[in-house]
């Protein structure tokens, strides 16, 4: 789903790890709670090897929970924009419910009803589980710009630089 070249891998894990570099790619571990290890698939490295990754949805999710760990929020929609023929919105939605974290679940409203891609259902379900508080689109760049009361984002990526994503 990326764009541009990755110099990092970030990894999820359930325990401590500490960053290592193998054949010349640095892996960088983020540790997350064991309850929040879900999304995931066996991928085949090789013929008797498997790693768990995460799913397509995931990967949106865990970029849209750390956008810093994936060049900001405008790479996160460019792989949501590139992929959304591949990926569930229900699923997606179900997921951000479950994490419970107010901010992704702002920042996947407005990229799903912005992208037109989910169901005014799933719109809906992600709507009743928003509350009173603010919280920037992009967290990477400085908080600045328009407050956008629907989704309680302040909106420091204009709209039509995310809608110039589908055009490249």
């Amino acid at each position: 789903m990326v764009t541009q070249p990755q110099f990092a891998i970030f990894v999820s894990s359930a325990k401590r790890i500490r960053s290592r570099t193998v054949f010349g790619t640095e892996f960088r571990f983020i540790l997350i709670k064991a309850a929040d290890f879900f999304g995931t698939m066996k991928h085949g490295v090789t013929k008797q090897e498997w790693v768990t990754v995460s799913d397509l949805e995931r990967t949106v999710i865990d970029g849209l929970r750390q956008p810093e760990y994936c060049g900001g929020i405008t790479e996160v929609a460019k792989g949501l924009w590139v992929r959304r023929g591949d990926l569930m919105a229900s699923k997606m939605v179900d997921y951000a419910l479950r994490l419970r974290i107010g901010a992704v679940i702002r920042r996947l409203g407005y990229l799903l009803e912005l992208y037109q891609i989910a169901s005014n259902l799933d719109i809906e379900r992600l709507t009743k589980a928003l509350t009173a508080t603010y919280h920037p689109l992009d967290p990477t760049l400085p908080r600045e710009g328009p407050h956008l009361r629907r989704w309680r984002l302040q909106l420091n990526i204009t709209p039509q630089e995310l809608e110039t994503v589908g055009a490249t």
